[in-house]
C-alpha cells in the first residue's frame, strides 16, 4: 500500500510554495520523493524551504516569479524546465486577500487580488500544462482553492469570488486535460491562520469560525499533506479529476 504514496523520481512545481500552506504541502511532496521547485516572488524565502526540505533529506530548488505577470510566469518555467527536463504535478497555491469592505473596494484593489488569485491561476495552467502536453507528460494539477469559495465570507469579498471563480476553472480544466492524462483538481482548506489572514482574525471572528467548524480548531499546515499526496500520486488517485477535497474541519457541512 506504501507505494501508492511514492512520488519518487517525478518533479513538483509549486507555485507559492513559499507560503505557509504551500511550503507545507512541498514538504509533504519531497517526503514521499518528489524533487520539488519551489516558485515564490521572495526568492529567500523559497530557499529558506528549500533548505527545510534538504534538512530533511528532500531534493528542491528555489525559483523566483510574479504571478501577477505572464511573462514572468513563462521565463520561470523555462528555467525549471532546464533544470528538471519535465515535471509531472503542478501546485498552484498563489493567494492574496483583503479585508476591504464591499462599498469600500476599488477596482485597483479587485484588479490586484485578481491578477494573482485567478488571472494568475489561469496562466499558470496555460504555460506549465501546455509544456505537459507538448511532451506528452501525463500528471497531476492541484489548485488551492478556500471554503469561501463555496460559502461566501464577510469581509473577503474579492478573495471569495477569485476562489469560485478556481473551483470552476479547475472543473474545467479536468474536463479540457483528461484526454491528455493530466488529473485538475482543487483542494479546499478550511481555516488555517497564515500570513495572508491574519489580520481579519479578531476574537470575535475567531469565535465565530469556531461555533462554524465541528471539529472546534483551526487546521496545521500539515494536515494538507495528505491529500495534496494523494491527488499528486498517478497511483492513489488515478480516476480522481474535477474533485473539489475539503480538508475543513467539517467547516462545509456546517449548518445551524
Amino acid at each position: 500500500m506504501g507505494n501508492l504514496f511514492d512520488l519518487t523520481g517525478k518533479t513538483a512545481v509549486a507555485i507559492g510554495g513559499n507560503s505557509v500552506l504551500g511550503s507545507s504541502i512541498c514538504k509533504g511532496l519531497a517526503a514521499h520523493g518528489a524533487r520539488v521547485a519551489i516558485v515564490g516572488r521572495n526568492l529567500e524565502k523559497a530557499e529558506q524551504v528549500v533548505q527545510e526540505i534538504e534538512a530533511e533529506g528532500g531534493s528542491a530548488k528555489a525559483f523566483q516569479a510574479d504571478v501577477s505577470s505572464r511573462e514572468s510566469i513563462e521565463n520561470v518555467a523555462n528555467e525549471i524546465e532546464k533544470w528538471s527536463g519535465s515535471f509531472e504535478i503542478l501546485l498552484n497555491a498563489p493567494g492574496k486577500n483583503s479585508a476591504t469592505p464591499f462599498f469600500e473596494l476599488d477596482m485597483d484593489e479587485w484588479d490586484d487580488i485578481m491578477d494573482v488569485n485567478l488571472k494568475g491561476l489561469v496562466v499558470l495552467n496555460q504555460v506549465f500544462a501546455k509544456k505537459m502536453i507538448d511532451k506528452g507528460t501525463k500528471g497531476s494539477i492541484i489548485n488551492i482553492s478556500s471554503v469561501s469559495s463555496t460559502t461566501p465570507l464577510s469581509k473577503v469579498f474579492t478573495y471569495s469570488v477569485s476562489k469560485a471563480g478556481v473551483n470552476s476553472m479547475t472543473q474545467f480544466l479536468a474536463r479540457e486535460f483528461a484526454p491528455h492524462g493530466i488529473r485538475v483538481n482543487a483542494i479546499i482548506p478550511g481555516f488555517f491562520p497564515a500570513e495572508q489572514n491574519r489580520k481579519i482574525l479578531s476574537e470575535e471572528r475567531i469565535q465565530s469560525i469556531m461555533n462554524h467548524t465541528p471539529m472546534n480548531r483551526f487546521g496545521e499546515a500539515e494536515e494538507l499533506q495528505g491529500a495534496a499526496v494523494w491527488l499528486a500520486s498517478d497511483k492513489a488517485s488515478s480516476f480522481v479529476t474535477g474533485a473539489l477535497i475539503r480538508v475543513d474541519g467539517g467547516f462545509g457541512s456546517m449548518t445551524i
